[in-house]
């Protein structure tokens, strides 16, 4: 065979192994093991990259150089990746997803914006004058690429631009903290998308024009910008969903500029399964995707819970909850956003393992936004060694709360506000959420009745049957836990 053949065989094995890396990270158990064929899928991928003609030619003309800087920026990225990974905690994990997600889209502006100014270069020392040149100069037709380059410059740069903004929403900085709310938000955002399309044409039809691909990238950045700003914390496990996919398509369109199977089809495979992820979360959400883009859930002002909470609030300590604990034959766990926040996952195993030892049966309610991304709570319990078996599904465990005689909510808000349920006013109305309040009774471990993502206050914790429990939620279960062992 011949050496391009060789390397066409290295990216279909390279395609293969992402695909079966997609689908084994679809589940707990085989997570692991699909981002290590994902890694090797990459690698190979990579490895076979350094035999395409043009590499080759680089080698040729400047020596080992060229695969020296392959080496340092291939260390220097495997050293900021490491030192990302160990400093985040789980808690953080939604925003270093983000800020993957953007670096994906700013690399894609980068291999568009070099592989641009490259063909114009060589256009420029070809003997045929203006398009021809410039078309000449591209093996495969000028028209494939010109609009492949503006697509990757586009959404690239809003992917980027848009993911700095989640980032700096999930970490909550103080700029970041307050959704845009400009009256006019919506027309300068139709405007800036005006502009963008109409610069994308002009990029297509004069691809020769490098200041005109800088002008779409400064667009595309500006509307990556002012189209996250206005969106709201309750809204964000979406939006990151929703930049993923777009990181995959802008990796797609790259692979068309240079011409890269390999890059078409992984780009390909995280573009859909993050439209995918983002349906699915929409739906969990009961949101349209227009309404989370443009909506504001979280943006707008809403009452104060002092009419919601006043003298109805009935505070409990460690020791009066052991009691109601001690005559529970089945307790639900629900985790929220709080629960990582106080790393509490360990004491939660503890706690189970105490009512177990007991003959109490304890499960776990997963809500599929619970937290700030997708599987948040899944992977956060799965730190504490608890059986992938007792994490139950929304649909699954909602119709056994009224069998329930003990729920735990530890830390999370909007996912078991009965308002999306009850209250056709409630920003969340129609949200479907964890039925809690229909348990016997109803244990609340928070810090404060500070709301959620959503900004609303909750009924639930006014509820009859509810019991608050102020304290920072690792210190309250393990202090729950031992009060438990006292009795």
């Amino acid at each position: 065979m011949s050496s391009q053949a060789w390397i066409n065989l290295a990216y279909l094995i390279a395609s293969m192994l992402f695909i079966v890396a997609f689908k084994l990270m679809s589940g707990p158990r085989t997570a692991v093991r699909g981002n290590f064929l994902g890694a090797a899928g990459m690698a190979i991928a990579l490895a076979a990259a350094l035999f395409e003609a043009p590499v080759q030619q680089a080698i040729a003309a400047r020596g080992a150089w060229p695969v020296v800087l392959l080496l340092l920026a291939g260390g220097a990225g495997a050293a900021i990746g490491a030192a990302m990974a160990l400093k985040y905690p789980m808690t953080g994990m939604p925003q270093m997803v983000a800020l993957l997600n953007g670096f994906g889209g700013a690399a894609s502006v980068f291999v568009a914006a070099a592989e641009l100014w490259n063909m114009g270069t060589r256009a420029l020392q070809s003997d045929q004058p203006g398009m021809a040149a410039f078309a000449a100069a591209e093996l495969a037709p000028w028209t494939q690429f010109a609009i492949a380059t503006a697509l990757t410059g586009l959404i690239g740069a809003v992917t980027f631009w848009g993911s700095l903004v989640a980032f700096g929403k999930l970490e909550e900085l103080p700029r970041f903290k307050k959704p845009w709310t400009d009256p006019n938000r919506h027309w300068i955002n139709l405007a800036l998308a005006a502009l963008t399309l109409l610069t994308m044409a002009g990029v297509c039809a004069n691809p020769n024009s490098f200041l005109l691909f800088l002008l779409l990238v400064v667009l595309g950045s500006l509307l990556g910008t002012t189209l996250t700003l206005p969106i709201g914390g309750a809204d964000m496990p979406v939006v990151i969903c929703l930049l993923n996919s777009y990181s995959g398509l802008a990796a797609a369109a790259a692979g068309f500029v240079i011409d890269n199977s390999v890059l078409v089809i992984a780009g390909s495979l995280v573009g859909a399964s993050g439209l995918i992820l983002t349906a699915i979360m929409c739906q969990a959400m009961n949101r349209s995707l227009v309404g989370v883009l443009f909506g504001g859930l979280g943006t707008t002002t809403v009452a104060s819970g002092d009419e919601v909470y006043a003298g109805k609030v009935k505070s409990a300590s460690a020791e009066e909850i052991a009691m109601v604990l001690e005559g529970a034959d089945r307790v639900v766990i629900v985790p929220g956003y709080g629960l990582a926040v106080a790393q509490a996952q360990h004491a939660v195993r503890e706690l189970a393992d105490v009512l177990e030892a007991r003959g109490t049966t304890v499960e776990y309610a997963i809500h599929p936004v619970a937290g700030r991304m997708p599987g948040h709570m899944n992977v956060l319990l799965a730190e504490a060694d608890i059986p992938y078996e007792k994490l139950r599904e929304m649909d699954d465990i909602n119709p056994t709360f009224p069998e329930t005689d003990v729920a735990i909510v530890i830390g999370a808000n909007d996912v078991v506000n009965p308002s999306a349920r009850n209250d056709p006013q409630s920003p969340i109305a129609g949200m479907p959420i964890l039925d809690v309040d229909k348990a016997r009774t109803v244990v609340v471990v928070k810090r404060s009745l500070s709301p959620g993502f959503a900004g609303i206050p909750n009924p639930l914790f006014a509820a009859d049957n509810t019991l608050m429990y102020f304290a920072d939620g690792k210190k309250a279960v393990l202090d729950l836990t031992a009060a438990i062992q006292k009795h």
